[in-house]
């Protein structure tokens, strides 16, 4: 099997620390260099929509919430896990763009209630498919039986935080 540069990594760190099990390196190594290089790839098909993946997943979370959803921005804080202030900056940069819009709450003078535009729906519909397509070309090279095992080892290393378990 071909070296990478994690082996490279651990392999000098068993040459001045031999006391050290260094395979939890090397996988959370290798996850995390998943994750920048995917990351780079992600954005670039997201920024060919105008979009960076911040913006893209409010505009995700409300096409997920069902035609003519509306979530309050706290709602969609809590869904993104994002503090009140990160959302407030995402939905001024979406509003002023039209893509989402934002309504008094008619239940609650303090709050505001957000939607897609018809312009929003148009962009994440097509940004979420150049998107999905991207994942399945950079996870091509697994197998189907690879591709399912790996998803399961990742949900069993999730579970073990309390919040993956109740945000569902």
């Amino acid at each position: 099997m071909a070296t990478d540069p994690v082996d490279r990594i651990v392999a000098q760190w068993r040459a001045v620390r031999p006391d050290l099990e260094t395979a939890p390196m090397a996988t959370f190594g290798r996850l995390g260099r998943l994750h920048a290089l995917a990351s780079r790839s992600i954005d670039e098909v997201l920024g060919g929509h105008g979009l960076g993946v911040g913006e893209f997943d409010v505009l995700a979370a409300l096409r997920r919430a069902g035609d003519d959803a509306e979530m309050t921005p706290t709602g969609l804080s809590r869904v993104l896990m994002l503090s009140p202030a990160g959302m407030t900056n995402r939905l001024d940069r979406l509003v002023a763009a039209g893509l989402v819009e934002r309504r008094a709450d008619p239940d609650d003078r303090r709050s505001s209630r957000v939607r897609l535009t018809g312009e929003g729906r148009a962009v994440v519909d097509a940004a979420v498919a150049d998107h999905v397509a991207n994942e399945a070309r950079l996870l091509a090279v697994l197998t189907d039986t690879q591709r399912r095992a790996l998803d399961g080892a990742l949900r069993a290393l999730l579970a073990q935080f309390p919040s993956e378990t109740e945000t569902g």
